[in-house]
């Protein structure tokens, strides 16, 4: 086993977080379970891992004081999320090691990178065009004949960056609109469900993939994940097949969030890649044996993957801004509590503006319907109490 490979024993580690999001909170809220250290890279944006990490860098991600900072105090590094400046994942990764490599963070924090890797390796995807300007759109709506979205290159997550076109649209109107340099014309997919595997892949390239989870959506952000699935063995069975594919043909270390459109006919269509835990991976805290964010550490210090096994139905209920009275003033959490089988998750956040991610919750139950029926019933509760807020 290479040197790079050998397993970093957790009180000798430290592991650095590239991002102080949520992600990086709970990252780090598992490093202390395990008695790793961490020192978490803010970029100086606003960051809720702070309140739990071990050490905190609150600078951009450019500066080079904060790069050489970061480098000289941790042993192996990570990320919470993907749109960081290449080079400085790769001046991170030549420095301490990174998990992922720069190389698959790059992959999928961009869709054309994202979309020719997937028709690269033959891995089922939509149908796609790169549009560099208003004739490049004109031209592949024409090749498409129907409906698609129009998604930007770059930086694009909840729905953002990203316009349904019907195909008779004005492309001359809709470039000079959409404000982006670079984009991907992407086939409109009438699909059943939406669906995603957390899969990680370990140092010395072993497997490991949870329950795909059913996905729905609100205001275009993750609602509900329901885990598991309620799709046939064979659409499971497929389901982490593809992530599998995937994991492999990017030379994976890690945890990495793979979704799906299931289409009507039960075919599967990668729709994105997240390389780092992920908002339908987390139901895996409270109802899995291994969370996403404890497998993470394990395959990014190099210790042998957790068991995915999931321990009971679970639905995972996001709680966005929208549900909080005022920007200050939470929901009332009793019913919730009441309820006995739920864990709530806050990630800190100070202000509820709009449909921002405040946290979420676990409704574990005997059937996922029983899970689903009581997080419905509680979020319609919620959404009744509080002032609407855009």
């Amino acid at each position: 086993m290479p040197a790079s490979s050998l397993p970093l024993h957790p009180p000798h580690c430290v592991v650095g977080v590239i991002g102080g999001g949520q992600l990086g909170r709970m990252i780090a809220l598992a490093a202390r379970r395990m008695g790793i250290r961490t020192v978490i890279w803010t970029g100086g944006l606003e960051a809720p891992a702070v309140e739990v990490a071990d050490e905190v860098i609150d600078l951009p991600f450019s500066d080079p004081i904060a790069l050489e900072d970061f480098c000289s105090r941790v042993t192996v590094s990570t990320i919470e999320f993907e749109n960081i400046p290449r080079e400085t994942l790769e001046a991170v990764a030549r420095r301490t090691g990174l998990h992922p490599s720069p190389s698959a963070i790059s992959i999928c924090q961009n869709r054309e990178r994202e979309k020719k890797f997937l028709r690269q390796h033959q891995i089922p995807h939509t149908w796609f065009a790169v549009i560099d300007n208003a004739a490049d759109l004109a031209a592949a709506m024409k090749e498409l004949d129907g409906p698609g979205v129009l998604k930007t290159a770059d930086f694009g997550y909840d729905g953002k960056g990203q316009i349904k076109l019907e195909g008779h649209e004005d492309a001359d109107e809709i470039w000079a609109a959409f404000e982006s340099p670079r984009a991907v014309l992407e086939a409109w997919v009438p699909f059943e469900k939406e669906l995603s595997v957390m899969i990680a892949r370990g140092a010395d390239g072993s497997i490991v993939t949870y329950d795909p989870a059913e996905n729905r959506h609100r205001h275009r952000i993750l609602d509900v994940s329901i885990v598991p699935a309620r799709v046939s063995p064979a659409v499971a069975l497929e389901a982490g097949a593809i992530a599998r594919r995937v994991a492999e043909a990017l030379d994976y270390r890690g945890i990495l969030g793979v979704e799906f459109f299931l289409k009507t006919d039960g075919t599967l269509l990668v729709n994105e890649m997240a390389p780092r835990p992920h908002n339908s991976g987390h139901h895996t805290l409270d109802a899995c044996v291994t969370s996403q964010f404890a497998q993470q550490l394990r395959a990014v210090i190099g210790l042998p993957l957790g068991s995915t096994r999931l321990l009971s139905p679970v639905v995972m209920l996001n709680l966005l801004g929208d549900f909080w009275p005022d920007e200050t003033t939470p929901p009332d959490w009793l019913p919730l509590f009441q309820d006995g089988e739920t864990s709530l998750h806050l990630y800190g956040k100070r202000h509820a503006r709009g449909r921002r991610k405040m946290g979420h919750a676990n409704f574990l139950g005997k059937t996922t319907e029983s899970a689903l029926t009581r997080a419905e019933a509680l979020k319609r509760r919620w959404l009744e109490q509080a002032i609407p807020k855009l």
